[in-house]
């Protein structure tokens, strides 16, 4: 059982990719993981007691034809050596991420994997791309399918757009959800957050947890706290995370004059808590898989602000538990922000909390996943044994 992923950076598809993991039943499972360098999960990955993890220098985000090129033999080497270690037990292939589930499924393929299965998380294509680059990965997911014998995506969107751009026809794919611990987002306190983050007990905060990348429009953020510090002067601001936007991101929060109104406490693994100390969750994001930070919100009694793309529209009904507004209207997620804040909006966050904790269970990610792999070797003609 091999999970190919290209980067451990901090997310829900690089979260879930480890806790599999953790959670497979190594009695029918030989687990492996093979990532690129330099993620900010690394560290973790190695402790996982059972799992081999091997690490790729050559596989990364961005496109790089020589780098992809080694990368993909190096991808062909390791999975032939995992052949060669479990022989005679059934290699199942299992991708996440754009660049090493085009890479890793094509050499799987090549190396004669019994079952390639992939993740989408989102897909690497959207609609802000220049069209040349749009057309090239949408057409690399197309390839890359037809040696896919499974799809898994984590919301419904994700399945409608991969069947409307004839990425997989609908047999081939099915939802299972990014689960997390839904234990930990019942039992956060409000208190310990506002002492983590040194926020006053009654200044009203709104946050969000995001990586400072273009998809989630860190700008966006900054922006809207402007213009609700505009109306609500005594508003305090959250960004938990970091990322490649960073500077662009303390720049613009000086020229916004926000000062010490806006806190970058870089990552931090006390989320139940701080999510907690959050009045409102605001996500400026421009495309989504399906954020795991909105119903850890609501579960947690936050309700949330976001932009209406992808998987977050399954989560949020608008007018409900949260509001939904178009990516980049700074001005309309400003002004459902403001009328949280000022209680002149009601919605209920736990209005779906009991379907939200079902729905979201990290146990029922496992056995659904546990449960596909079973039934792919099945149809091949693999019974009951370990598999690689």
């Amino acid at each position: 059982m091999v999970h190919v992923i290209t980067l451990l950076e901090w997310g829900g598809a690089q979260e879930n990719t480890l806790y599999t993991l953790e959670s497979l039943d190594p009695r029918k499972f030989d687990r492996v993981l093979i990532a690129g360098k330099g993620g900010m999960l690394d560290s973790r990955a190695a402790k996982i007691s059972g799992i081999r993890f091997l690490q790729v220098d050559t596989l990364v985000r961005e496109i790089r034809q020589a780098a992809d090129a080694t990368a993909y033999f190096a991808l062909r080497r390791l999975l032939r050596e995992e052949k060669r270690r479990t022989a005679g037990m059934p290699l199942i292939v299992h991708t996440h991420s754009s660049k090493a589930g085009i890479l890793g499924r094509a050499a799987a393929r090549a190396e004669g994997a019994a079952a390639i299965v992939h993740s989408v998380h989102g897909f690497g294509f959207h609609d802000g791309q220049p069209a040349p680059l749009r057309v090239l990965l949408a057409g690399l997911e197309r390839m890359a399918s037809r040696w896919t014998d499974a799809v898994v995506a984590v919301s419904e969107e994700n399945l409608r757009a991969g069947v409307r751009e004839k990425i997989f026809p609908p047999g081939k794919a099915r939802l299972i959800r990014s689960g997390f611990d839904t234990a930990r987002f019942l039992s956060g306190s409000r208190e310990k957050g506002r002492r983590l983050l040194g926020l006053p007990p009654d200044a009203p905060v709104v946050g969000t947890v995001a990586v400072f990348k273009p998809q989630k429009a860190p700008l966006d953020f900054v922006e809207v706290a402007r213009r609700v510090r505009e109306r609500v002067p005594e508003a305090r601001f959250v960004m938990i995370g970091d990322g490649e936007l960073r500077r662009e991101v303390e720049r613009a929060a000086a020229r916004a004059s926000l000062g010490g109104h806006l806190l970058l406490p870089g990552w931090r693994e006390e989320i139940p808590d701080l999510l907690r100390a959050f009045d409102v969750f605001l996500l400026t994001s421009r495309w989504e898989g399906l954020p795991k930070v909105v119903p850890q919100s609501l579960i947690s009694g936050v309700p949330v602000v976001a932009t209406a793309v992808d998987g977050t529209r399954e989560i949020v009904d608008d007018g409900v538990d949260g509001y939904l507004l178009p990516p980049g209207d700074v001005a309309g997620l400003a002004r459902r922000v403001c009328d949280l804040l000022a209680g002149a909006a009601t919605v209920d966050p736990l209005f779906k909390k009991d379907r939200l904790l079902r729905e979201f269970d990290q146990g029922e990610m496992v056995r659904a996943q546990e449960r596909l792999y079973e039934e792919l070797l099945s149809k091949k003609g693999h019974g009951a044994c370990r598999f690689s």
